[in-house]
């Protein structure tokens, strides 16, 4: 009687960074506060009823109000505990308030192209990638054997990505415009399994 190689397979876990979909400006509001817009949550809710991340065991998220209401949907579809961690946030750019999309842009083109300098008092990237990959060792570590979910931002998981992959930090590395894109990585290797892609990629 023949054995199936099937059962001999071990399935290993795997970590997905996610970032939040599209946000509501308010340029009266600070950035950390924003909030999702209709687009964004209607892209979240697809993804909470999709099932697509059936086997998740544990959710961490960054404290800022529109990754919180990325992760806290999913969380519950997914019945899984979560965790709100502060170094989990984006780049510190509070020192510039908000700025609107060219002076934006051309913003986060020099804080990617000069990772150890601060861009008119904002953390520099090399701070910011250190912090979001040893919030993201510390949550690995101390879930070991299960899928977990981080849900977060563009530039740092950019940076993640970058240090994932064990190359220079670079823009041409961000994720598609909008928001709301993810890749997954082995926790063991941490090597990804690809660049950024749209959340939609799970579901269709």
């Amino acid at each position: 009687m023949g054995t199936d190689p099937a059962c001999h397979d071990i399935v290993m876990p795997t970590a997905c960074y996610l970032s939040h979909p599209q946000v509501l400006i308010d340029a009266h509001v600070p950035v950390p506060r924003w909030g999702l817009n209709a687009v964004g949550q209607a892209r979240v809710a697809a993804l909470a009823a999709s099932g697509a991340l059936a086997g998740t065991g544990v959710i961490y998220t960054s404290t800022e109000t529109k990754a919180v209401e990325t992760a806290t949907p999913l969380a519950s579809a997914l019945n899984c505990p979560l965790h709100q961690r502060d170094e989990m946030g984006e780049n510190d750019r509070s020192a510039t308030g908000f700025l609107p999309g060219p002076a934006f842009e051309s913003a986060a083109d020099a804080f990617f192209a000069n990772p150890g300098d601060s861009f008119h008092g904002w953390e520099t990237a090399q701070d910011a990638q250190q912090r979001i990959t040893t919030a993201i060792d510390a949550a690995l570590n101390a879930h070991p054997g299960d899928d977990i979910l981080f849900v977060g931002h563009g530039a740092v998981g950019t940076l993640l990505y970058c240090a994932l992959m064990n190359i220079p930090i670079d823009r041409r590395h961000d994720q598609p415009h909008g928001g709301g894109n993810l890749y997954r990585f082995d926790t063991t290797t941490r090597k990804p399994d690809g660049p950024w892609r749209p959340l939609e990629t799970l579901i269709n």
